[in-house]
């Protein structure tokens, strides 16, 4: 019998799980390389700018015929030690263009190297009474829409509001106030949690 792509084949419970949850990483693992190379060469040769697939689509469940960019960053799973960087090179000088370029060097060397010690959540900052991320947090999902040259990927997202004291809240504040020293106070930062299960690549993932 012939197999389609994405198929399971074991007939036990505990086979198919495994597949399953085999297929699951093999996509996340694809989309976070994939997102770890955009990010390299947006600090090397961009000059720092986001990216069309930094900047996925986003679609409420109650709203599908309107799409909304947002700019997102990957957070290291240990990103104590690098949230302390950038919140010293934050503090450090008050001169923009030096910040700017202290960011660049550092995030265009290694942070962009290893896609495995990034968490698969993705964060995003939205500004102070922000309906969108009102809208978000009430509806607690979402799907992102990401493409840029010939590879998209559509993740169906769990969203959660992060408290100040979450790290990933706190590497994601820094990590902007790198590029944006003038981040006002009440803004928001959401995490999106991608259902893996549910996850689409386009070409997919062999």
């Amino acid at each position: 019998m012939a197999l389609g792509h994405g198929e399971i084949v074991c007939m036990s419970e505990q086979g198919m799980v495994v597949r399953l949850e085999s297929a699951q990483a093999a996509l996340r693992d694809h989309f976070l390389g994939w997102q770890c190379r955009l990010r390299q060469k947006a600090m090397r040769q961009g000059g720092g700018q986001p990216s069309e697939g930094m900047r996925p689509i986003l679609v409420l469940p109650d709203d599908p015929a309107n799409g909304f960019e947002v700019t997102v960053l990957i957070v290291p799973r240990e990103s104590e030690t690098v949230t302390a960087q950038f919140r010293h090179m934050a503090r450090k000088t008050h001169d923009p263009s030096e910040r700017y370029q202290a960011a660049i060097k550092l995030l265009a060397s290694a942070h962009y190297q290893q896609a495995r010690d990034f968490s698969d959540e993705l964060t995003a900052l939205f500004g102070p009474e922000s309906k969108l991320a009102a809208r978000l947090v009430k509806s607690g999902v979402c799907a992102l829409r990401f493409e840029q040259y010939s590879q998209r990927y559509v993740l169906p997202c769990r969203v959660r509001p992060l408290a100040e004291s979450d790290p990933a809240w706190q590497a994601t504040y820094w990590h902007n106030s790198l590029f944006n020293r003038e981040i006002p106070a009440g803004i928001a930062i959401l995490g999106f949690q991608p259902d893996w299960a549910t996850a689409k690549a386009d070409p997919p993932v062999v």
